[in-house]
């Protein structure tokens, strides 16, 4: 699994000309699933997501997790992250199929929920318009390919 994570003031995502999902401060992230990730690899990264500390303490420094500034998450479905860019027009077959995508982008936002997070998100497979208001801005490429297991 792959996300890109940006530290928001506020994200919201836009499905037909109606908004779907919005939050005030959190995360916006956008998700990518590929054909061999599992369940392990949902829940590691909603761990890390989750209690990443981004945050600005008093001091100024990134000190805070989500929970301690009160954040939510919009997660938005991205299989573009796993685009194959050797040519000039991507080619996107390293991407999670969805009957394997879908379940797990359900299960990373369960798994944020039930951390107690507010969570918004997209439609998988939809044309989506995403706006944010990034804050820093902060933008963090979480990769569960490069971790250890």
């Amino acid at each position: 699994m792959k996300a890109v994570v940006t530290r928001v003031n506020s994200a919201s995502v836009e499905i037909e000309g109606k908004i779907n999902g919005a939050i005030g401060k959190g995360f916006l992230v956008l998700l990518g699933i590929g054909p061999n990730d599992t369940e392990t690899e949902a829940e590691l990264l909603a761990e890390k997501i989750c209690n990443c500390r981004v945050f600005s303490d008093a001091e100024g420094k990134m000190n805070l997790n989500l929970e301690t500034v009160g954040g939510s998450l919009l997660v938005v479905s991205q299989f573009t992250l796993f685009a194959d860019l050797k040519s000039r027009r991507p080619s996107f077959s390293g991407a999670g199929k969805p009957d394997i995508a879908i379940p797990l982008y359900e299960s990373f936002m369960n798994h944020c929920q039930r951390r107690g997070f507010t969570v918004e998100h997209g439609e998988f497979g939809a044309d989506m318009k995403v706006v944010s208001e990034n804050d820093g801005p902060v933008t963090l490429l979480f990769d569960t390919a490069d971790w250890n297991r």
